[in-house]
């Protein structure tokens, strides 16, 4: 997942006022000091780097001839400080979470959001754009930065007028303020559900490792002599607790209860009636709807894509019904398969949405003889990482490692990582891999730091966060990582590579800044294909006991396995993306949001949905992301980074002269030079036709997931 977040970029004034001189926030130097940065810093931090800006602007704002020179780089560096100190604010609020700082985060929120809707709408800068983007004397990377920025602004109300203006300004600040809300429901909600377990009756069926992490965090809590073998054990609705818990729970009670709690949380409803999100979710859609209206748009689904690849509501149903076509018969037919391998276990009647994960995962032992957790012990984190950078010289020609020397860190487990070409550093990450469920939020995702930036011969590197919530440590046992967990890791770090290797100088549209939202996980989706790659998993996999690789025979099954349930698990992806397209563009603010996702449901769903069900209070992606209306960028992307990853095959059956290294290598340069290279600067599709000579297709999409 990508974080649609504000970006942090170097600051150029050193006028600081000597009241805030010594202020953290205003004085991060090439890196921020996560040591001494505290809540109580913010506030004054944001009013003083809005102050700045505000002076600047002013100043600019009596230009009559707008260059590139005399006004898109000085506004650059005025607006530095506080895309810096917000961008610090919003990555500690996902990975240490605390009253204090979301305290302070909500002071200083409308602050922030209303110094950018006035920068939008100012009418003397949105001229100097207007005029700029008219000059003729612009790079086509400028001129794809000065497009976007006109085309920004309009969406942001720079040409509304009076009392619309004034509702317009009055629904941002609403929204930004309910989406921290949504946000922190989540979190909290999801902290909120422990259950101590103390029989061996509760835990039959769980894995060792589970009951490890388990009894450490019963440990944590207080059960000082809590064991793996004889407990307490404390299960959470963290995914390194929840979801092992679903697949091999022998407990169907157990199951059901944990699954109840999971699908209500932050509803209001059960244990979480203390954090409801569905009237926060019922204000978001009217308050979208009505931005959208102002802005003389028919709903907030064709705002949303008016700024994206696919462009209009139309062409999204058009690619989920060419795959729905495809994928629905399928997952039938899993179900159907699914529900007669339950029965021949003695499972009774029909399968509960507690049942689905177990059996499957029971299925999947049978059909391929091999258990997840048999795979967990080959893939300690080190040993994973190790071979993900070794990829990336293969792929790149880049060399990733661990810095000798790394900045302040805001926890223990965070490691900072530097990445050169040849002899010159090029780009740097920090990485926070496991999961803290009391302060840091579910999921993983990429935020950016620092953003790269060449001008007057000085040069600003790249630096990403990569955030994981992998399974930690538990006592001397290091981070052993779940498949999937190893392909999340790909995944984020995919989206790093954009980041870190792009060439383009220009701020506003280097690494991952300007481009599409539907386009923007092409390159985290292609990673996550290399995983199932012999010579790669020979390089990712070593035994954390004798450092031996994964069997080719167990390989060989993991491959086999690849696709299991995958047409299931492709309409999930279906189900979700026409909800929020229906949620975003024919939301009435009359019918009930649960009665628009049980109509969904019924065309999308096999099994379906409790009456209960609440996963939207927890749906971040759309209702605290980046996504709204977007969520099917996920599989628009995975079109494109499909048909990418195809070349590595044809080029590999096309009988090419070589060993794989150099194959890859050949192919990864010309990946790199395109789609990681560019970043904004281009049109996706001028890149994506520049690297693979043609339009993407659903043709490899499918063939990748089995499904032809």
């Amino acid at each position: 997942m990508l974080q649609k977040m504000p970006v942090a970029g170097p600051s150029t004034s050193d006028m600081v006022t000597p009241v805030l001189g010594q202020n953290p926030l205003l004085q991060q130097g090439e890196l921020p000091d996560f040591a001494v940065i505290k809540p109580e810093h913010l506030l004054p931090a944001v009013e003083e780097a809005i102050r700045q800006a505000e002076e600047g602007i002013s100043a600019l704002s009596k230009i009559e001839h707008p260059t590139w020179q005399n006004f898109v780089l000085p506004l650059r560096q005025m607006l530095r400080r506080l895309d810096q100190v917000w961008g610090v604010a919003t990555h500690l609020l996902g990975v240490k979470n605390s009253e204090a700082l979301r305290s302070a985060y909500e002071q200083a929120e409308p602050k922030v959001v209303q110094f950018r809707l006035q920068l939008a709408q100012d009418p003397q800068l949105f001229r100097l754009w207007q005029k700029l983007s008219q000059s003729g004397n612009l790079t086509r990377a400028q001129q794809r930065i000065v497009e976007s920025s006109v085309r920004e602004a309009r969406l942001a109300g720079a040409e509304l007028q009076g009392e619309k203006k004034q509702r317009f300004n009055e629904l941002q600040q609403r929204l930004a303020a309910l989406s921290t809300r949504f946000s922190n429901a989540v979190l909290d909600a999801t902290r909120g559900y422990t259950l101590l377990l103390k029989d061996q009756e509760e835990v039959r069926g769980l894995p060792p490792s589970w009951r490890a992490l388990a009894a450490q965090r019963a440990r944590e809590q207080g059960a000082e002599n809590a064991s793996a073998e004889n407990g307490p054990w404390l299960l959470t609705l963290d995914m390194p607790s929840y979801l092992p818990f679903m697949q091999h729970a022998e407990n169907r009670a157990l199951r059901e209860k944990l699954y109840r709690a999971y699908i209500s949380r932050a509803s209001g409803d059960g244990y979480s009636a203390q954090w409801n999100n569905w009237p926060v979710i019922e204000e978001i859609l009217s308050l979208r709807q009505e931005v959208a209206s102002l802005l003389g748009f028919r709903n907030f689904a064709e705002l949303s894509l008016a700024s994206k690849m696919a462009g209009k509501p139309d062409a999204v149903r058009a690619l989920v019904a060419e795959l729905y076509t495809v994928v629905y018969p399928k997952a039938k037919e899993e179900l159907a398969e699914l529900r007669d391998y339950a029965a021949s276990l003695g499972h009774k009647g029909e399968l509960a949405l507690w049942d689905v994960a177990f059996y499957a995962e029971r299925r999947r032992e049978k059909l391929y003889g091999f258990t997840q957790e048999e795979l967990r012990p080959y893939f300690p984190l080190p040993q994973v990482l190790s071979g993900l950078f070794a990829l990336a010289e293969t792929l790149f020609g880049v060399t990733i490692r661990k810095s000798s020397h790394p900045p302040p860190l805001w926890h223990p487990d965070v490691e900072f990582f530097e990445v050169y070409d040849g002899g010159r550093k090029i780009a740097a990450f920090y990485l926070d891999p496991y999961a803290r469920p009391q302060e840091k939020r579910a999921g993983a995702w990429m935020d950016v730091c620092r953003q790269r930036e060449a001008d007057s011969g000085n040069l600003v590197l790249p630096v990403a966060y990569l955030i994981a919530n992998g399974t930690p440590p538990v006592g001397d046992t290091p981070s052993l990582l779940t498949f999937d967990e190893v392909e999340t890791l790909f995944h984020e770090f995919g989206h790093g590579l954009q980041h870190m290797l792009t060439e383009v100088d220009e701020y506003e549209a280097a690494g991952i800044a300007n481009i599409e939202w539907d386009a923007v996980e092409l390159p985290s989706q292609f990673m996550e294909n290399w995983v199932y790659e012999k010579q790669v998993i020979d390089n990712i996999s070593g035994h954390w006991q004798n450092g031996k690789k994964l069997p080719p025979e167990l390989f060989a099954k993991v491959r086999a396995a690849k696709n299991y349930m995958a047409a299931s698990q492709m309409l999930r992806q279906l189900y979700f993306t026409m909800l929020d397209l229906e949620l975003h563009e024919n939301f009435d603010g009359k019918t009930p949001v649960r009665e628009i996702q049980n109509r969904i449901a019924q065309q999308y769903t096999l099994i379906p949905p409790l009456p209960e069900d609440a996963f939207l209070c927890s749906f971040t992606h759309i209702f605290a992301g980046g996504y709204a209306a977007g969520y099917y960028s996920y599989k628009w992307a995975e079109v494109l980074s499909a048909d990418a990853f195809h070349a590595f095959s044809e080029a590999a059956t096309s009988g090419t002269n070589g060993d794989h290294k150099t194959v890859w290598g050949q192919i990864g340069r010309h990946f790199r030079k395109t789609v990681l290279a560019r970043g904004g600067a281009e049109h996706p599709l001028e890149v994506y036709r520049a690297f693979r000579g043609r339009d993407a297709t659903t043709e490899a999409l499918l063939v990748l997931n089995g499904l032809r």
